[in-house]
């Protein structure tokens, strides 16, 4: 039986800060937003995540699919804490200081790729009675570069410690040379 210790488990993704609250209808109507559905951001959604922070109570959570394993791994696990390894990319703003929060809490070893170009992805959840209403603006989560932070040495190494990989097929879209390159490395 395989031991388990830092870093073992190696996960790669859209990293989202989700955003919760409870809303009204109103809410929900100006931005055209269906009671219970899942829909990427468009432009008309621009605001919708800056209003939701100031007009209700929100709760944040780590997310974006792969993010949301590898945390929930991390848990199962417990001891010790950092089994689970996270990479993705991240925009150089307060939603990402949060993000980071967010998973140093959860335990898990994340290494973000920060840049400027774009904010952090966000995933507002809206509340209304028993639906939600799910808004994914993945804005950083397309940014990441293979050359800027997997080929970085001091990167590559906990991708070498790591005996379990976890990608999931969205993050194809973003970099297919990194995936295959983890991959091969994986075989």
């Amino acid at each position: 039986m395989m031991a388990i210790s830092e870093n073992i488990l190696f996960g790669m993704g859209n990293p989202l800060l989700d955003i919760t609250a409870v809303v009204d209808k109103d809410f929900l109507g100006k931005y055209s937003l269906k009671p219970n559905d899942q829909i990427l951001a468009e432009e008309k959604h621009k605001e919708l995540f800056d209003e939701l922070v100031k007009k209700f109570k929100v709760e944040y959570h780590s997310g974006g699919s792969t993010q949301n394993s590898i945390k929930v791994a991390q848990w199962m696990i417990q001891q010790p804490h950092k089994a689970a390894t996270f990479f993705g990319c991240i925009g150089i703003d307060t939603f990402g200081e949060i993000l980071k929060k967010k998973a140093a809490e959860a335990h898990v070893d994340a290494h973000y790729y920060e840049q400027n170009e774009q904010p952090t992805g966000t995933c507002a959840a809206c509340i209304t009675g028993g639906n939600s209403s799910l808004v994914a603006n993945l804005a950083a989560a397309n940014c990441y570069q293979k050359e800027k932070h997997l080929d970085m040495e001091k990167n590559w190494i906990l991708v070498d410690k790591a005996r379990v990989y976890y990608i999931l097929g969205f993050f194809l879209t973003v970099s297919p040379e990194l995936v295959l390159k983890v991959a091969h490395h994986a075989s």
